[in-house]
């Protein structure tokens, strides 16, 4: 028995690097948001640890060109809610997280703003998304696991001003981060 459990010891250091590695990103699978609910998978972003904050590589297939909102929103559901007979879809993922009730958008390095205040996304002219960015103010993969990765149709501002939230359109897709 101690054989075994010398064996089991003297192994886990080469285990631990590969555990380790692992650990160290999220893979995030993302589906159109529509007002019945998940519609068709759209791909996925790995969120990856860096010295610098978390990187954001999507792998987004399906999308018109061109610049895309994209945010950590409080909820881990990606369902419609219904108010005053308006549906929205994946409303049930709440509002950009704001741990710090800053009650502010803004861009992705202000500490002034929403945590959940990414770069936006770009898709090229094949309808494709793989442009990493880095969110500097998110340093560690805690503070994104039971929240929600959003994707609005059209360009964020990283201002409540003209329009409020950077201006962006409606919720395009979603994924639960785990």
């Amino acid at each position: 028995m101690k054989r075994y459990f010398a064996i089991f010891f003297m192994s886990v250091p080469y285990f631990l690097p590969a555990y380790q590695a692992q650990a160290q990103s999220i893979d995030v699978t993302l589906h159109e948001a529509t007002e019945k609910g998940q519609g068709a998978e759209i791909g996925h972003v790995r969120i990856t640890q860096s010295p610098y904050g978390l990187v954001f590589t999507p792998k987004l297939h399906g999308l018109r060109q061109g610049s895309y909102g994209f945010h950590i929103h409080e909820n881990p559901d990606c369902g419609p809610t219904t108010s005053d007979g308006k549906v929205t879809p994946a409303g049930a993922a709440g509002g950009h997280l704001d741990p710090k009730k800053t009650s502010r958008h803004s861009t992705p390095w202000d500490d002034n703003g929403h945590l959940g205040d990414l770069p936006s996304l770009y898709v090229d002219r094949e309808g494709n998304a793989t442009l990493p960015v880095l969110a500097p103010k998110l340093k560690t993969l805690d503070v994104t696991h039971g929240h929600a990765l959003m994707v609005h149709v059209g360009h964020d501002n990283y201002s409540d001003k003209p329009k409020p939230l950077g201006g962006g359109g409606a919720r395009f897709a979603c994924g639960v981060i785990e």
